[in-house]
């Protein structure tokens, strides 16, 4: 599995170009560099899994990331698709901090990973900062929730 390594100058630029922040200020983003690391993931491996500690967000600026929920007898159900540009990790966010669906490398990923327990320092301290985030992690989250939906609708469709 991946290392987080502490973010080069061309890491910051990653992290500055990402359309996840890309509009945010200078000095919104020198916080978030503090709390950034890149990492490196293989085709088939797994950014994290269902149960396991949420405790970091990727911006994904390479590859492809298929959002999964296990089913029974090892049955996966694909949520979503996410490519270079989107986000995926958000459940760091909420108590107890468990992922509640796993990720798995479709294409070799190159992420500016976000420690969650930094994230959340920085927003109570610059809740500016803070409230820009939630509202883009919002964004995320109804874009997952509606993915999930319909997704649920189609195994719903095929029982029947």
């Amino acid at each position: 599995m991946s290392r987080p390594v502490e973010l080069s100058r061309d890491g910051f630029e990653a992290l500055a170009q990402h359309p996840f922040v890309r509009d945010l200020t200078a000095a919104h983003l020198e916080l978030l560099s503090g709390c950034a690391a890149s990492m490196l993931f293989a085709a088939g491996e797994y950014m994290f899994r269902e149960g396991e500690v949420a405790d970091r967000v990727h911006l994904i600026c390479e590859g492809r990331v298929c959002v999964e929920l296990p089913r029974s007898a090892g049955e996966l159900v694909r949520i979503q698709t996410i490519d270079a540009g989107g986000v995926v990790g958000w459940s760091w966010l909420f108590p107890p901090y468990q992922w509640h669906f796993q990720a798995r490398v479709v294409q070799p990923c190159r992420t500016i990973s976000l420690d969650g327990k930094c994230l959340l320092e920085i927003c109570e301290q610059d809740n500016e900062l803070g409230y820009r985030l939630v509202k883009r992690f919002a964004h995320v989250l109804f874009h997952r929730l509606q993915a999930a939906r319909l997704q649920f609708l189609s195994l719903n469709d095929q029982l029947k």
